[in-house]
Protein backbone atom coordinates (compact mmCIF):
# COMPACT_ATOMS: atom_id res chain seq x y z
CA UNK A 1 0.00 0.00 0.00
CA UNK A 2 2.07 2.90 -1.33
CA UNK A 3 1.36 6.41 -2.56
CA UNK A 4 2.35 7.27 -6.15
CA UNK A 5 5.64 8.70 -4.83
CA UNK A 6 6.52 5.49 -2.96
CA UNK A 7 5.51 6.42 0.60
CA UNK A 8 3.50 4.25 2.97
CA UNK A 9 -0.14 4.98 2.30
CA UNK A 10 -1.29 6.30 5.68
CA UNK A 11 1.75 7.70 7.50
CA UNK A 12 3.30 9.15 4.30
CA UNK A 13 6.81 8.03 5.26
CA UNK A 14 9.31 5.85 3.42
CA UNK A 15 12.34 3.83 4.54
CA UNK A 16 14.96 6.23 5.87
CA UNK A 17 12.43 8.78 7.11
CA UNK A 18 12.19 7.31 10.61
CA UNK A 19 14.57 5.80 13.14
CA UNK A 20 14.38 2.29 14.49
CA UNK A 21 13.23 3.79 17.83
CA UNK A 22 9.78 5.42 17.76
CA UNK A 23 7.61 7.02 20.45
CA UNK A 24 3.88 6.64 19.87
CA UNK A 25 1.46 9.19 21.34
CA UNK A 26 -2.15 9.15 20.22
CA UNK A 27 -2.61 12.88 19.66
CA UNK A 28 -0.87 14.50 16.63
CA UNK A 29 -0.39 17.71 18.62
CA UNK A 30 1.59 15.81 21.26
CA UNK A 31 4.21 14.94 18.64
CA UNK A 32 5.25 18.60 18.62
CA UNK A 33 5.87 18.50 22.37
CA UNK A 34 7.79 15.22 22.19
CA UNK A 35 9.93 16.34 19.25
CA UNK A 36 11.20 19.13 21.48
CA UNK A 37 13.07 16.49 23.51
CA UNK A 38 14.99 15.31 20.42
CA UNK A 39 18.09 16.87 18.94
CA UNK A 40 17.68 18.40 15.46
CA UNK A 41 14.04 17.35 15.14
CA UNK A 42 12.39 17.87 11.75
CA UNK A 43 8.79 17.37 10.69
CA UNK A 44 8.70 14.46 8.25
CA UNK A 45 5.02 13.97 7.44
CA UNK A 46 1.48 14.70 8.58
CA UNK A 47 -1.39 12.79 7.02
CA UNK A 48 -4.73 12.23 8.73
CA UNK A 49 -4.07 11.42 12.40
CA UNK A 50 -0.47 10.37 11.75
CA UNK A 51 2.16 13.09 12.34
CA UNK A 52 5.84 12.18 12.34
CA UNK A 53 8.95 14.02 13.50
CA UNK A 54 12.48 12.60 13.30
CA UNK A 55 15.55 13.74 15.22
CA UNK A 56 18.33 12.14 17.24
CA UNK A 57 19.13 11.00 20.78
CA UNK A 58 22.72 10.07 21.65
CA UNK A 59 23.53 10.66 17.99
CA UNK A 60 21.08 7.99 16.79
CA UNK A 61 17.99 8.61 14.68
CA UNK A 62 14.71 8.46 16.63
CA UNK A 63 11.16 9.39 15.69
CA UNK A 64 7.74 10.17 17.11
CA UNK A 65 4.55 9.25 15.24
CA UNK A 66 0.99 9.80 16.42
CA UNK A 67 -1.28 6.79 16.18
CA UNK A 68 -4.66 8.43 16.55
CA UNK A 69 -7.20 7.02 19.00
CA UNK A 70 -7.83 3.30 19.23
CA UNK A 71 -6.28 0.05 18.10
CA UNK A 72 -7.32 0.17 14.40
CA UNK A 73 -5.33 3.32 13.61
CA UNK A 74 -2.50 2.33 15.99
CA UNK A 75 -2.16 -0.96 14.12
CA UNK A 76 -1.87 0.87 10.79
CA UNK A 77 0.81 3.19 12.16
CA UNK A 78 2.90 0.38 13.65
CA UNK A 79 2.64 -1.81 10.52
CA UNK A 80 3.77 1.04 8.28
CA UNK A 81 6.52 2.19 10.64
CA UNK A 82 7.91 -1.36 10.64
CA UNK A 83 7.94 -1.27 6.84
CA UNK A 84 9.95 1.95 7.14
CA UNK A 85 12.58 0.26 9.33
CA UNK A 86 11.37 0.86 12.90
CA UNK A 87 11.59 -2.02 15.39
CA UNK A 88 11.35 -0.50 18.88
CA UNK A 89 8.19 1.25 20.08
CA UNK A 90 7.15 3.02 23.27
CA UNK A 91 3.58 4.25 23.53
CA UNK A 92 3.34 7.41 25.64
CA UNK A 93 0.08 8.86 26.83
CA UNK A 94 -2.48 9.15 29.58
CA UNK A 95 -4.75 6.49 31.07
CA UNK A 96 -7.48 5.94 33.60
CA UNK A 97 -7.00 4.11 36.89
CA UNK A 98 -8.64 0.69 37.31
CA UNK A 99 -7.66 -1.41 40.34
CA UNK A 100 -7.59 -0.17 43.91
CA UNK A 101 -3.82 0.17 44.16
CA UNK A 102 -3.78 2.33 41.03
CA UNK A 103 -5.48 5.03 43.13
CA UNK A 104 -2.32 5.51 45.20
CA UNK A 105 -1.89 9.28 44.81
CA UNK A 106 1.91 8.98 44.96
CA UNK A 107 1.93 7.16 41.61
CA UNK A 108 2.76 9.12 38.48
CA UNK A 109 1.41 6.33 36.27
CA UNK A 110 2.22 2.85 35.04
CA UNK A 111 4.76 1.11 32.83
CA UNK A 112 2.79 -1.57 31.03
CA UNK A 113 4.05 -5.14 31.06
CA UNK A 114 1.02 -6.52 29.19
CA UNK A 115 -2.41 -5.54 27.93
CA UNK A 116 -5.90 -6.98 28.20
CA UNK A 117 -7.10 -7.51 24.63
CA UNK A 118 -10.51 -5.94 25.24
CA UNK A 119 -10.65 -4.64 21.66
CA UNK A 120 -11.51 -5.95 18.22
CA UNK A 121 -8.42 -5.26 16.13
CA UNK A 122 -5.98 -7.94 17.24
CA UNK A 123 -8.36 -10.85 16.66
CA UNK A 124 -7.89 -10.07 12.96
CA UNK A 125 -4.22 -10.99 13.49
CA UNK A 126 -4.27 -13.97 15.81
CA UNK A 127 -6.70 -15.80 18.17
CA UNK A 128 -7.56 -14.17 21.49
CA UNK A 129 -5.55 -16.76 23.45
CA UNK A 130 -2.32 -15.13 22.18
CA UNK A 131 -1.02 -12.76 24.87
CA UNK A 132 -0.42 -9.04 24.41
CA UNK A 133 2.90 -8.73 26.24
CA UNK A 134 5.51 -5.99 26.31
CA UNK A 135 9.19 -6.60 25.61
CA UNK A 136 11.02 -7.16 28.89
CA UNK A 137 14.07 -5.13 27.81
CA UNK A 138 11.93 -2.09 26.98
CA UNK A 139 10.04 -2.45 30.28
CA UNK A 140 13.34 -2.63 32.15
CA UNK A 141 14.69 0.44 30.36
CA UNK A 142 11.55 2.38 31.28
CA UNK A 143 11.68 1.24 34.91
CA UNK A 144 15.33 2.23 35.28
CA UNK A 145 14.71 5.58 33.57
CA UNK A 146 11.82 6.32 35.94
CA UNK A 147 14.00 5.56 38.95
CA UNK A 148 16.87 7.73 37.67
CA UNK A 149 14.52 10.66 37.14
CA UNK A 150 12.97 10.26 40.58
CA UNK A 151 9.45 9.47 39.34
CA UNK A 152 7.09 6.84 40.71
CA UNK A 153 5.72 4.63 37.94
CA UNK A 154 4.35 1.23 38.89
CA UNK A 155 4.61 -1.76 36.55
CA UNK A 156 1.49 -3.63 35.56
CA UNK A 157 -1.24 -4.55 33.11
CA UNK A 158 -3.36 -2.15 31.09
CA UNK A 159 -6.79 -2.71 29.59
CA UNK A 160 -7.05 -1.73 25.92
CA UNK A 161 -10.65 -0.97 25.05
CA UNK A 162 -12.57 0.24 22.00
CA UNK A 163 -15.12 2.52 23.68
CA UNK A 164 -14.12 5.56 25.75
CA UNK A 165 -17.72 6.19 26.79
CA UNK A 166 -18.25 2.52 27.53
CA UNK A 167 -15.86 3.12 30.43
CA UNK A 168 -17.02 6.56 31.49
CA UNK A 169 -20.79 6.36 30.85
CA UNK A 170 -21.67 2.64 30.92
CA UNK A 171 -25.11 3.38 32.34
CA UNK A 172 -26.07 4.96 29.00
CA UNK A 173 -25.26 1.77 27.05
CA UNK A 174 -27.64 -1.12 26.32
CA UNK A 175 -24.70 -3.37 27.28
CA UNK A 176 -24.36 -1.68 30.70
CA UNK A 177 -24.43 -4.93 32.68
CA UNK A 178 -21.71 -6.58 30.62
CA UNK A 179 -19.49 -3.49 30.71
CA UNK A 180 -19.72 -3.15 34.48
CA UNK A 181 -19.18 -6.86 35.06
CA UNK A 182 -16.03 -6.89 32.96
CA UNK A 183 -14.72 -3.68 34.56
CA UNK A 184 -15.10 -5.29 37.97
CA UNK A 185 -13.14 -8.31 36.71
CA UNK A 186 -10.29 -6.06 35.55
CA UNK A 187 -10.35 -4.23 38.90
CA UNK A 188 -10.20 -7.45 40.91
CA UNK A 189 -7.53 -8.77 38.55
CA UNK A 190 -5.20 -5.86 39.45
CA UNK A 191 -5.30 -4.18 36.05
CA UNK A 192 -3.52 -0.88 36.64
CA UNK A 193 -4.80 1.31 33.81
CA UNK A 194 -7.26 1.65 30.94
CA UNK A 195 -6.41 3.10 27.52
CA UNK A 196 -7.04 2.31 23.85
CA UNK A 197 -3.88 1.35 21.92
CA UNK A 198 -1.33 -0.81 23.78
CA UNK A 199 -2.81 -4.22 22.93
CA UNK A 200 -2.43 -3.68 19.20
CA UNK A 201 1.07 -2.28 19.56
CA UNK A 202 2.17 -5.24 21.72
CA UNK A 203 0.56 -7.97 19.60
CA UNK A 204 1.81 -6.64 16.27
CA UNK A 205 5.31 -6.05 17.67
CA UNK A 206 5.44 -9.63 18.96
CA UNK A 207 4.21 -11.07 15.67
CA UNK A 208 6.64 -8.97 13.61
CA UNK A 209 9.65 -9.65 15.84
CA UNK A 210 9.83 -6.12 17.21
CA UNK A 211 9.99 -4.63 20.74
CA UNK A 212 7.37 -2.54 22.50
CA UNK A 213 6.05 -1.30 25.79
CA UNK A 214 3.99 1.67 26.93
CA UNK A 215 4.13 4.18 29.75
CA UNK A 216 0.93 5.86 30.81
CA UNK A 217 0.44 8.89 33.04
CA UNK A 218 -2.49 9.20 35.38
CA UNK A 219 -2.16 12.97 35.38
CA UNK A 220 0.86 14.74 33.87
CA UNK A 221 2.06 13.45 30.50
CA UNK A 222 5.36 15.36 30.59
CA UNK A 223 6.85 12.77 32.94
CA UNK A 224 6.02 9.90 30.58
CA UNK A 225 7.84 11.68 27.76
CA UNK A 226 10.91 12.34 29.89
CA UNK A 227 11.01 8.70 31.04
CA UNK A 228 10.48 7.38 27.51
CA UNK A 229 13.29 9.50 26.06
CA UNK A 230 15.62 8.43 28.87
CA UNK A 231 14.66 4.81 28.21
CA UNK A 232 15.46 5.23 24.52
CA UNK A 233 18.92 6.47 25.45
CA UNK A 234 19.41 3.31 27.53
CA UNK A 235 18.22 1.06 24.70
CA UNK A 236 20.44 2.86 22.19
CA UNK A 237 23.53 2.27 24.33
CA UNK A 238 22.56 -1.36 25.02
CA UNK A 239 22.08 -1.98 21.30
CA UNK A 240 25.45 -0.45 20.53
CA UNK A 241 27.10 -2.99 22.81
CA UNK A 242 25.35 -6.09 21.46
Amino acid sequence: MLTPDGKLYHIHCKPGDVGRYVLLPGDPFRTDLIAGYFDDAKLVAHNREHKTWTGTLNGVKVSVTSTGMGCPSAAIAVEELIKCGADTFIRVGTAGRVCDKAYDETLDGVINTAAVRDEGTTVHYIPIEYPAVADRHVVDALARASKRLGYNFAEGITQSKDSFYGQHEPETMPAEGRLKERWEAWRRGNVMSSEMESAAIFVISSIRGCRASSIMAYTEMRKTVEVACEALRTLIEQDRNT
